[in-house]
């Protein structure tokens, strides 16, 4: 293979996940805009929200009629809501008709990418993130994809070193120490840890635990197959729709299927699972020099920002820009 099919072959398509209610949040948001819009529409910094600021994120290195988003069929009501997705390139925009969960909420996007491009790589990025250096952050992802490129049996997880003992974030623990990584620096997954108590957490920042940004990088034909050997029903159950998607019958058939479709989470029942059962298959890229934080609560919200304000205050963040 040429090194020009090697670099076009690690150029992924990006997945936004847009799709979630943001229901832990969903008090502070109503106090602070006067409205139920689901966080990721809201500005909490600055004059962007998060979903604007996550497809800015990843056009750094994915062209934007490359970037699908699924988002919610009643998120649709909100004015705000249609004019952050109103630049998008319309065959980009995926609408999944009830919340099923992080499962479905991936694998319809994914059915989509499949028919269009069969073969690609995908980065998924959940929509509910603040990341200061983005570019470094887009940096680790497009070595994932070559990684995926190189490897495509691989699901290359995002994590960020644990710099505190945080009880609402999931965890990584990498196989081996950091000298154990390969030559794209990723790290076999000793286990999972999913919002440990303190104590527990404590231990995992002592030990070298991550934090599991749900940023992740495959091949699309990887995970089909693989949630086809784990999820095989919910499996099915996608893949009636194949035909229908892209036609006049997709809108339908969508609908139907969620009609009697169980919630399925990515990350405990497939992932994990893939962990015991095939652990050469994930793999986890550790992100150093990067602030991540994920605004899943009013608390991470609130203490971010005010770090953010009193580090521009006092000039320690070179080049931070709130207007961005």
């Amino acid at each position: 293979m040429s090194t020009l099919t090697q670099s076009k072959s690690a150029v992924p398509w990006g997945l936004v996940l847009a799709a979630g209610d943001g229901k832990r949040i969903q008090d502070y948001v109503r106090t602070m805009t006067g409205k139920d819009l689901p966080k990721q529409y809201v500005n909490f910094i600055g004059q962007h929200s998060m979903l604007e600021r996550t497809f800015t994120r990843a056009e750094k290195r994915i062209p934007a009629e490359q970037i699908l988003t699924i988002v919610g069929r009643h998120h649709l009501i909100h004015e705000e809501v249609q004019r952050q997705l109103s630049g998008r390139p319309a065959h980009t925009i995926i609408v999944q008709p009830d919340n099923k969960d992080t499962g479905p909420g991936i694998l319809l996007p994914l059915m989509h990418l499949h028919k269009r491009a069969p073969e690609a790589i995908v980065a998924v990025f959940p929509s509910d993130h603040f990341i200061l250096e983005e570019e470094r952050f887009m940096e680790h992802v497009a070595r994932a994809a070559q990684a995926v490129a190189h490897e495509p049996s691989r699901i290359v997880l995002l994590a960020m070193e644990a710099q505190y003992p945080e009880v609402e974030y999931g965890y990584i623990m990498p196989r081996g120490g950091y000298n154990c990584a390969n030559v794209w620096g990723l790290h076999g997954v000793a286990r999972f840890i999913e919002k440990p108590d303190l104590k527990t957490a404590q231990q995992l920042v002592n030990s070298g635990g991550l934090w599991n940004t749900m940023t992740m990088v495959f091949k699309v034909r990887t995970v089909l197959l693989l949630l086809k050997n784990h999820c095989p029903d919910t499996y099915r159950r996608f893949e009636l729709i194949y035909d229908a998607i892209g036609t006049p019958a997709e809108a339908e058939a969508t609908q139907e299927l969620y009609r009697t479709l169980h919630p399925l989470n990515f990350s405990k029942e497939f992932l994990e699972t893939v962990a015991v059962t095939s652990p050469e298959t994930i793999a986890v890229l550790p992100v150093a020099e990067v602030f991540w934080s994920d605004w899943g609560s009013a608390r991470r919200l609130l203490e971010v920002r005010e770090l953010l304000a009193d580090a521009a205050r006092s000039r320690n963040l070179s080049g931070l820009n709130l207007t961005l």
